[in-house]
């Protein structure tokens, strides 16, 4: 597919510009992430094409967060210090393990010592803002391999991590491994287990966790990733590029995931709809019942913020306590949320809550529409 880059890159500029154009207001940006598959595949070259086509048809703020993801071992020093030098501030490395048999298990290419060598030039490079992902729950994975990799992953001195436990996702290699007996089924206690010791061992660390999943050094710097706060505070954003997705006015857009077919689309047209793009796929406007629902999962995943009854009346002119009073007492009730001991006006996940997350969004998904709310499309 490297062929493609070149096609790509201008097409996903040629998006930028029509959904832009299509806007009745020039649009204020905070935050630009790229992620999803590869992103170090694109040149330094490809990068200053985008970033530039984004400065000239958006306002992006001097202080703005420019995130790129990358895989250990895809990147050099020249190329580090060009996509700093581009604007990019901030570097996202998929470390998931130290120990080479659960990076075979996950089928990752790089080493450890690709990881070491990555960060040290990162931070020659000029980046401050260094986050790695890793996993847990990983089949054979053991306590003493996963401490092992929480003390490696603290030794380089970064400010950001994020943790996720493993998935085995149906129709995946692993799952067919699992389902043969080639691998052990994933422990959910162990991994349970892995993820309070995690949360031990980054607090005693000086890392605040402020997202269900991510961690971020306490050094009188607001080190969060500022892109996915905008997620989680249920605010706006817009997706360019294959298989991306956007969320905007109440409506989330999802782009065709095809390259070829997003190509296409992309090169037929002159003009776009506001959100969506010429690649759009989907187009799905929700209902304000809908967007209370997933304003409740979403923010509950913010440990210290939580939901906030103020945010939630102005939003949707609605209690909080009105909507969801039953579920809200059942979760206080079970020791799963609290009330924020330095805000009256907010809930969050108690330390137990963090463990049985899924426990508490569940409360907020699929629920029938009370019959005394009548809500309208947004």
């Amino acid at each position: 597919m490297k062929s493609f880059i070149p096609q790509y890159v201008q097409a996903v500029c040629q998006e930028i510009k029509l959904v832009a154009s299509a806007s009745i207001e020039r649009i204020n940006v905070g935050t630009l992430f790229f992620g999803g598959g590869t992103p170090s595949l694109l040149s330094v070259t490809d990068y200053q094409s985008i970033l530039k086509t984004c400065q000239a048809n958006f306002d992006i703020s001097m202080s703005a967060e420019i995130t790129i993801e990358a895989n250990p071992g895809t990147v050099t020093l020249d190329y580090l210090k060009g996509i700093r030098s581009a604007g990019v501030n901030r570097i996202s490395f998929g470390m998931q393990s130290a120990h080479p048999e659960d990076l075979h298990i996950l089928d990752r290419q790089h080493r450890h010592e690709d990881v070491i060598n990555t960060i040290t030039w990162s931070k020659q490079a000029g980046f401050k803002h260094i986050n790695l992902d890793l996993i847990f729950g990983i089949p054979g994975q053991s306590r003493e391999r996963w401490n092992q990799t929480l003390d490696l992953a603290l030794a380089e001195n970064i400010d950001h991590f994020s943790l996720y436990s493993l998935i085995v996702e149906e129709g995946t290699p692993m799952h067919h491994w699992v389902e043969r007996g080639l691998l052990s089924q994933p422990d959910d206690d162990l991994a349970a287990d892995m993820y309070e010791a995690a949360m031990t061992r980054l607090d005693e660390a000086g890392y605040l966790q402020y997202e269900i999943s991510n961690w971020a050094r306490q050094n009188g710097v607001d080190n969060r990733c500022q892109h996915n706060l905008q997620y989680w505070r249920f605010l706006p954003y817009l997706g360019f590029g294959a298989g991306a997705h956007g969320f905007v006015n109440g409506t989330r857009t999802e782009n065709t995931g095809s390259i070829i077919e997003y190509l296409k689309k992309i090169n037929q047209a002159n003009s776009s709809v506001f959100p969506t793009g010429p690649a759009g796929e989907e187009l799905e406007p929700l209902s304000t019942w809908d967007l209370m629902q997933e304003y409740m999962m979403v923010s509950f995943r913010l440990t210290d913020e939580g939901v906030s009854k103020t945010d939630f009346q102005s939003m949707f002119g609605q209690s909080m306590e009105k909507v969801f009073g039953s579920q809200i007492d059942q979760l206080l009730k079970s020791g799963l949320i609290e009330k924020h001991p330095r805000d009256e006006s907010r809930l969050r996940l108690t330390r137990c809550g963090r463990l049985f997350g899924n426990q508490v969004f569940a409360q907020f998904v699929g629920n029938a529409q009370p019959e005394e709310l009548k809500f309208k499309k947004s």
